[in-house]
Formats: C-alpha cells, sequence, structure tokens
C-alpha cells in the first residue's frame, strides 16, 4: 500500500468510502456481514483511513461503519464523518448532530471531519454566524474531539473560494469529485490549483465518476491498452490522481470485495502518467462529454437578449452535467439556489438568445428539455 504524508501521520494513500457499501434489498439494508470481510481485507492490507456520513445509506452507514471498525483498536484507523449541510434544516443543530454522530460510530473522537457538501444551496448558511457551526467545530477540535477540520465541496470555483475566503485559514483538507472527466468538464483543475494556492492538501471523491470510468468505448479501451497493455480500466483513473499535484487521499466507494481487491492492487505502486498518457485520457474525456454536451463557450452573447434575464450560459453548464451524469444531485441541488423565475422552466421560447449564439445552440429547445429532465 502506498502511503502518504500528512502533517504528522500516514495515510494510505486509498480510502474506503462507504456511500455505496454492498446491501442485501433497500438501501439502508447493508450487508454487515459483507461489510466486515471488506474491512478486514482492507486493514490487514494496509488501507487505514475511512470515510462515512450522516446521510449515507439512509443513515445507516455510521452506524454499521462504526460497528465494523470496532473490532481493531482505535489507533490503528482514521475515521472520518461531516456535518450534513446539504439539508439547511441541519443548520441549527449542529450540537445535536455532532453529538449522535460520536454515538452512531461508537468513538469519543473523529479523526477527520468536514463540513460537507459546500455548494451554491448553502454556502450563505454556512457562512452565517448565527448558526454557530464554524464556532462549534472549531471548539471540538480544540476539545480534541475533531483531530482535522476540512470541507467538502461540489459548488463552483466561486463558492469554494467564497469559503475559503472566510474559513481557509483553519482548513486542513478539503474534499472535491475528480476525476480525469471532471479535470476539465467540472473546473477540477481550477479548483485544485485554488487548494493548492492555499496549500490546502487535496481528498478525492468519484474518483470512478461512479462507475461511469470503469468501462469505456471498446476504442477507448483500446487505446489505453496500447500505451500500458498490462494497466486495467478503472486503474488509469487512479494512476490520473496520482499525477495530479496535490492529492492526499483517494476515496473510493466500494460495493464488493472484488472491488476492493482490484483498488488494493492498483495502490501497491505509484504509477503516474507520462504527457502522452494525460492528453489521450483527455481527449478520451473530450469525446465522451461531447456526445452529450451543448458547446456553450459562456460568451454570454446570449444574457443582453433574454427578456427573462436567465444566466443561460449557468444553465446550460448545469444541463450538461445533467444530461452526462444521467440525473444525479448536482444540478437539482444548484438549482435549488437560484429563484424560480430564472429556472430552465421560465423559458418563454422566444429564442432572441439564439439569434446571437455563436455556436448556434437552440437554447429554447434546450431549456425546455432540461425542465423536462427535472421533473
Amino acid at each position: 500500500m502506498i502511503y502518504k504524508d500528512f502533517q504528522d501521520i500516514k495515510l494510505s494513500a486509498l480510502g474506503v468510502g462507504t456511500m455505496r457499501l454492498p446491501v442485501k434489498g433497500s438501501e439502508a439494508d447493508i450487508d454487515e456481514a459483507a461489510v466486515e470481510e471488506m474491512f478486514r481485507y482492507a486493514i490487514e492490507r494496509g488501507i487505514n483511513y475511512f470515510d462515512t456520513a450522516w446521510g449515507y445509506h439512509d443513515g445507516q452507514s455510521e452506524l454499521v461503519t462504526g460497528r465494523a471498525l470496532s473490532k481493531y483498536p482505535r489507533d490503528s484507523f482514521y475515521l472520518a464523518t461531516k456535518f450534513p449541510g446539504y439539508d439547511l434544516s441541519n443548520m441549527p443543530k449542529v450540537k445535536e448532530i455532532f453529538e449522535k454522530q460520536l454515538e452512531k460510530c461508537g468513538v469519543d473522537y473523529f479523526d477527520f471531519y468536514l463540513f460537507h457538501n459546500v455548494c451554491e444551496l448553502n454556502i450563505d448558511h454556512y457562512l452565517n454566524p448565527s448558526y454557530g457551526i464554524y464556532d462549534y467545530l472549531i471548539e471540538q477540535k480544540k476539545n480534541g474531539r475533531i483531530r482535522h477540520l476540512g470541507f467538502s465541496a461540489h459548488g463552483s470555483y466561486s463558492v469554494m473560494k467564497r469559503f475559503l475566503e472566510a474559513y481557509g485559514k483553519d482548513m486542513e483538507f478539503c474534499q472535491i469529485q475528480l476525476n480525469w472527466i471532471d479535470w476539465n468538464f467540472q473546473d477540477a483543475k481550477r479548483k485544485v490549483e485554488l487548494l493548492n494556492e492555499h496549500n490546502i492538501p487535496v481528498w478525492v471523491m468519484e474518483p470512478l465518476r461512479g462507475g461511469k470510468l470503469a468501462s469505456l468505448a471498446k476504442e477507448d479501451e483500446a487505446a489505453l491498452k496500447s500505451l500500458r497493455p498490462e494497466e486495467g480500466i478503472p486503474a488509469w483513473a487512479f494512476r490520473f490522481l496520482q499525477t495530479v499535484p496535490g492529492v492526499t487521499m483517494i476515496l473510493s466507494g466500494m460495493s464488493s470485495l472484488d472491488q476492493l481487491k482490484d483498488n488494493v492492487n492498483t495502490f501497491k505502486i505509484s504509477a503516474p502518467l507520462n504527457e502522452t498518457e494525460w492528453n489521450t485520457l483527455m481527449e478520451i474525456g473530450d469525446r465522451m462529454v461531447s456526445k452529450t454536451s451543448v458547446p456553450c463557450t459562456a460568451c454570454r452573447y446570449c444574457t443582453t437578449h433574454c427578456p427573462m434575464g436567465l444566466d443561460i450560459p449557468a444553465l446550460l453548464e448545469l444541463y450538461n452535467e445533467h444530461s452526462f451524469t444521467g440525473g444525479g444531485f448536482i444540478a437539482p441541488m444548484a438549482l435549488r439556489a437560484i429563484p424560480e423565475n430564472k429556472q430552465p422552466s421560465a423559458c418563454i421560447g422566444c429564442r432572441s438568445c439564439e439569434k446571437v449564439c455563436p455556436q448556434q445552440i437552440k437554447v429554447s429547445q434546450v431549456m425546455a428539455d432540461f425542465a423536462a429532465k427535472l421533473k
């Protein structure tokens, strides 16, 4: 197992994410025997970082993770969980939730604790001192019940920048969605650069983008195999991350022992990409995204011609994310922060914007399709 230095400790470069644990039926019905087997295999092979959260598996992930880890000495693993700010009703409950999380996980302290999912929807609430979230978590760190404090973000670069301007001096790590598709598609490159500027180590979530990068079109797989015949396709996602400056922790939400075994095997060595390999991945990523995306360049000619005052480039960016992912929560979550009269459904189909679009995007059709997808 590869290890990374983080302050005065060594972390396994691969961490176990517990959002996609094996289940026996419903999302909440976790197969605990399978989880115990996976955790045993992981620990025996050097993995020492386990990441859970309040909402994973309908609230059952923290319980199951805690029970599975209770079989091992407390100082033999690092446990991370998060304050669930993705639900605005939780904002006044930081103390209540934190105490409950300690109880659910069966521990006296968390090695790593995060402001969860900083995004457009909740940034104002996270920065609002009346909720006392920041003050309470800083207090828990001083009391030793949080060893390291950080945040996760699904929001835009500007949202991350606002959060860092307010709390950056106290953030020890940041977890973002990072993979070779999102390097350009979700502006992950710029987010990594922002974190590097602040000297904040990068934690990675969704390295395989929910499994989308575990298998590719035959011609794309052939192109990668010609460069590294011995490398499995999922391993390319991890080799990409081993090339990105600042990446310290790579979380994988593994749902089977076989997936865990494959990933452990990959992390026996560090094998960063060379320039040719990197460029090949970027070319494949561009082709994959172009199949479902509209080619907006954010020139903003359209916005000056929209009688409804819609931020068309921003909406098209969210449309591309939603279309490529095949749904998901990111676009709906971001749209919840936008007034109803600025949503895709507010487009009146006048086509004024289309007359000035250099890319000749049929904006009215896209907005109608977006609104239909969101229903």
